[in-house]
């Protein structure tokens, strides 16, 4: 399906997290009659019509989810730091579907050269990356890490 943005119910529920609205780079005009259509924050002319017949909420396209995600975080437990690093995945489902995770891991590295991810926080796989980055973009606002 290749979204360009945030659905309108993704929007709303990034606001009612109290999402900064200066991140956002699109935006959806809904009007009167249910009528939807999403525009460039930045053409405020088509965006708010002065009427008072079209309601505005604000979307994020995929690159301004992204510039969301830190690239690693830092929990302080009562008696050790644990540092999360960000992990972007995309996996072949099948010949013509792929998925995507967006996942935040402790990274370790063996003695032999291998390594492995523990205590993975992950947004699940989702068949369109802006799906993954919505979901981990949720989880770092209701966990207060952005």
């Amino acid at each position: 399906m290749n979204k360009i943005c945030t659905s309108l119910e993704q929007s709303k529920k990034l606001l009612e997290l109290g999402i900064d609205v200066n991140t956002s780079d699109m935006g959806w005009n809904v009007f009167v009659d249910d009528t939807k259509r999403i525009l460039p924050i930045d053409d405020w002319n088509l965006v708010k019509d002065g009427s008072g017949n079209v309601k505005f909420y604000h979307a994020w396209s995929l690159s301004a989810l992204m510039n969301l995600l830190p690239s690693e975080f830092t929990e302080v437990g009562k008696y050790s730091e644990t540092t999360y690093k960000i992990d972007i995945r995309k996996y072949a489902l099948t010949d013509d579907v792929d998925i995507y995770q967006i996942a935040y891991g402790n990274y370790h590295w063996y003695e032999d050269g291998d390594h492995s991810w523990s205590d993975m926080i992950n947004s699940g796989e989702k068949e369109e990356l802006i799906d993954a980055a919505f979901q981990m973009v949720v989880w770092l606002l209701e966990n207060k890490k952005i």
